[in-house]
């Protein structure tokens, strides 16, 4: 088992840790670095107030929980898996938003890091439930989904507001039970 210190949990490669006020400056570097590779799809904040106001909701908001995959080696920031819209009560589901970012896409960092969050969503949060809502067009999305086990529930016309527009989603999802030992 890999040593965890410092992380909510870790695996071989990355180790996960929620957002702070201080990961502004790597954040947005990154995020500026890896706009190409994110849209259309993604728009993460590219400045210090955008993101003292991602960053807040997420650390403030007990219905959003904010996860920073971390390269063990050096720990820098290598993405991120937000749960956004967390209910409780007899739903206990959540809606999963991600992104790697450019010098990290392509490497397995965040198939492990999804699957960390996957994990500690059911066993440490006591989710049972985890969406993810990608737009059709979006393959190295839907390719990560796949690969951490969640499956294809349907399709949504005009779903979600994506960079002015009301955008169609595939609708995925993974649950407790998927991903107990068998």
């Amino acid at each position: 088992m890999p040593e965890t210190s410092g992380y909510l949990a870790a695996g071989p490669r990355v180790g996960l840790r929620h957002f702070t006020l201080d990961d502004g400056a790597e954040f947005t570097a990154r995020a500026r670095e890896s706009k190409s590779l994110h849209q259309p799809w993604l728009f993460p904040p590219g400045s210090p107030d955008g993101y003292a106001a991602y960053a807040g909701r997420l650390i403030a908001d007990r219905t959003k929980a904010g996860f920073l995959v971390c390269e063990r080696d050096g720990g820098g920031i290598a993405g991120f898996v937000n749960i956004n819209n967390i209910v409780e009560g007899g739903f206990l589901c959540g809606a999963l938003g991600y992104g790697a970012f450019a010098h990290a896409a392509g490497r397995g960092l965040m198939s492990e890091g999804l699957g960390l969050v996957v994990r500690y969503a059911f066993k440490t949060m006591g989710l049972h439930r985890l969406e993810i809502n990608v737009q059709p067009g979006n393959a190295a999305s839907i390719a990560l989904a796949r690969r951490c086990g969640f499956r294809l529930e349907g399709f949504s016309p005009a779903f979600i507001h994506v960079d002015g527009a009301w955008r169609d989603h595939e609708r995925w999802a993974i649950t407790a039970e998927m991903t107990a030992p068998r």
